[in-house]
């Protein structure tokens, strides 16, 4: 059914439409602001293609006569990079991913504004090879945890805020935005920790003792005065840690240990999710543990677990 809002006597703009969606995304789906931009960045090129395409500012009504052939013509353009911003030509799965966002922005000028493009279902995106998950080792975690504090260039209270970051994407799955995203109304840590994740979806996820020490640690070396809706993680400043730092710390763990480049702060989810898996958890628990909204996501892990199985039983079978 068409919005009455979107369907007034004025006529609307490409953009305005794109940003009425934007609006729908944000407070209607509540996407992280992360997917936000990205979908934003992508509507805009696409509206931008059009308008060179056919040599006019374009209006919510000339997006229902979008043609399969220039939807295929816009895709190909960012595929070689022409014409586009410094990320330069995409490569299959970032191709994908723009060619879903574009359909599901035609889906709601469909549903909100009565302005359907039946030609869009005649696209068809590249084939894109299934990527696995790559976690660390449990011995590559453990050291991850224990290195910071090792870190001459840190404050003492710095190293644990550190390594009770990490914990908590190692010891309870967290994605770093859920961990950065704790309050200090949310400490103490409690048995288990209700945390609101992508979409707005909330979850409850057990809390380690380990994981609670880390982050009571970390709490109470910490020098700064907080109010309890306070990030619970400070920069050396005091402003709230950035997801950038704990990329950059983690990245210098890597160089110390020796670890690949996959060695990320979200392979320590991946390991949650692995390790949970091998040592007998069943996948329906993991789901709900990551806040996953489909099973299929989870079941990538299955192929992990079975991965590390055959290499181990390639290494050690004296037949193998």
């Amino acid at each position: 059914m068409a919005d009455p809002q979107l369907t007034a006597p004025r006529r609307l703009s490409a953009n305005e439409a794109l940003s009425a969606w934007l609006e729908h995304l944000a407070h209607e789906r509540r996407l992280s602001p992360r997917t936000l931009e990205a979908y934003g960045h992508i509507g805009r090129q696409y509206l931008s293609f059009l308008e060179r395409h056919r040599g006019e500012p374009q209006r919510l009504a000339d997006l229902g006569t979008v043609a399969a052939a220039e939807l295929r013509a816009h895709l190909a353009e960012r595929r070689s990079g022409a014409n586009s911003c410094k990320n330069g030509p995409l490569n299959a799965r970032s191709l994908s991913q723009t060619l879903s966002a574009i359909r599901t922005f035609h889906v709601f000028l469909d549903r909100r504004c009565g302005t359907p493009a039946p030609q869009l279902a005649l696209v068809r995106g590249p084939r894109v090879k299934p990527s696995l998950p790559r976690p660390v080792s449990a011995d590559q975690a453990r050291g991850m945890l224990a290195e910071p504090a090792l870190d001459p260039d840190a404050e003492p209270w710095e190293a644990l805020r550190d390594v009770a970051v990490l914990s908590l994407l190692y010891g309870c799955g967290l994605r770093i935005s859920e961990a950065l995203g704790l309050t200090r109304a949310d400490a103490p840590l409690l048995e288990s920790l209700r945390i609101t994740g992508k979409g707005g979806k909330t979850r409850m996820v057990p809390v380690l003792p380990a994981v609670r020490s880390a982050v009571d640690a970390a709490l109470a070396a910490q020098p700064f005065p907080l109010e309890p809706s306070d990030a619970l993680f400070r920069a050396r400043r005091g402003g709230p840690l950035s997801a950038r730092h704990v990329q950059a710390t983690v990245q210098k763990l890597r160089g110390r240990l020796g670890l690949p480049a996959s060695a990320t702060p979200h392979a320590l989810r991946h390991s949650f999710a692995t390790h949970l898996l091998g040592a007998g958890a069943d996948l329906r628990s993991i789901q709900e543990l990551l806040g996953h909204a489909s099973l299929s996501t989870t079941q990538k892990y299955t192929a992990v677990d079975a991965a590390h199985l055959l290499g181990a039983y390639a290494a050690a079978h004296p037949r193998a």
